[in-house]
Formats: C-alpha cells, sequence, structure tokens
C-alpha cells in the first residue's frame, strides 16, 4: 500500500475531526482510526500542528520552502569559494 500525502490543510482538518470524535469519548486510538490515520501519525501531526490554523500551517509551509532554497544557494556559494580557494592554492604552488 503506498504512502498517502496530505497538505496542511488536510492535516488540520483531520485533526480537528479527532479532536471531536475525542471529546465525545472516544480514544485516540479509535479516533485516529476513524480518520484514517494511525495513532503515532496523529501524535505527530499534533506535535507538529496542533493549535494551528489552516492559514499559519500554510505560512509554515512556505517558511520552510524558503529556508530550504535559501540553505541550497548559501551551500552553492560555499562550493563556489573552496573550488576557488583551491584553483588559488593550486596556482601559488605552481609559480
Amino acid at each position: 500500500m503506498g504512502k498517502k500525502r496530505y497538505t496542511a490543510e488536510q492535516i488540520i482538518k483531520l485533526l480537528r475531526e479527532a479532536e471531536i470524535f475525542i471529546s465525545q469519548g472516544q480514544t485516540t486510538a479509535k479516533a485516529a482510526r476513524q480518520i484514517g490515520i494511525t495513532e503515532q501519525t496523529y501524535y505527530r501531526w499534533r506535535k507538529e500542528y496542533g493549535g494551528m490554523r489552516i492559514d499559519q500551517a500554510k505560512r509554515l509551509k512556505e517558511l520552510e520552502q524558503e529556508n530550504a532554497r535559501l540553505k541550497r544557494i548559501v551551500a552553492e556559494k560555499e562550493l563556489d569559494n573552496l573550488i576557488l580557494k583551491e584553483a588559488m592554492a593550486y596556482e601559488s604552488k605552481n609559480r
């Protein structure tokens, strides 16, 4: 069975549904099964998205993507700097 990917919005909606089931007296495990996820997934999602609104979750994802992009840029620049340093060291040795 393949992994199903949920968007942040879908996760928040499912967490709200689970909270309703739990407030009605169901166990966490049963509530998680009713919304179609494992209990472990419920706790992982609750840790990451618990108490968030949908707009906050969207902003979080945007910031995570921007952060990853910036990290890639920094890594590329660092690699360029290392290559230039090695080229300069090689050049100075061969003079």
